[in-house]
């Protein structure tokens, strides 16, 4: 799917105002929390795994900017039933272009700190799982 600059805003815009999955999420086995040190973005990823490996739910909480609020509006909505390992493949650069590449390249690391923190969060559950 490839958007054009307007489409791309107004699918960002939407995103920002409309925010999918937004809210703490009780008895999440994933919960880290992630910023972008060059800005004020912050974001807290939840992920509830199901006993097969699958994204069972995922929400977000934070504040900053469109780019990073309406991206992780939508990783919330990209990763939904995804499995542990198909959401540590994503591709950051795959992100950019689903979120419209013009409109987010000048501010790359806004539009992926979601996605880097949930990978992350599912990283750390993975080594805990392996601990027990």
């Amino acid at each position: 799917m490839t958007m054009d600059r307007q489409e791309a805003i107004e699918f960002l815009v939407d995103h920002y105002q409309n925010p999918r999955n937004r809210g703490p999420l009780p008895d999440a086995q994933v919960h880290l929390t992630g910023g972008n040190p060059g800005c004020a973005d912050t974001v807290e990823m939840y992920a509830r795994i199901s006993p097969d490996g699958h994204v069972e739910h995922v929400s977000f909480e934070g504040q900053g900017c469109t780019i990073s609020m309406a991206a992780a509006s939508y990783v919330t909505e990209l990763t939904q039933g995804m499995t542990l390992d198909e959401v540590e493949q994503l591709d950051f650069e795959a992100l950019m272009d689903d979120l419209g590449r013009e409109v987010v390249m000048a501010r790359p690391t806004c539009a992926t700190v979601a996605l880097g923190t949930l990978k992350k969060g599912i990283h750390e559950y993975h080594m805990r799982q392996r601990a027990e």
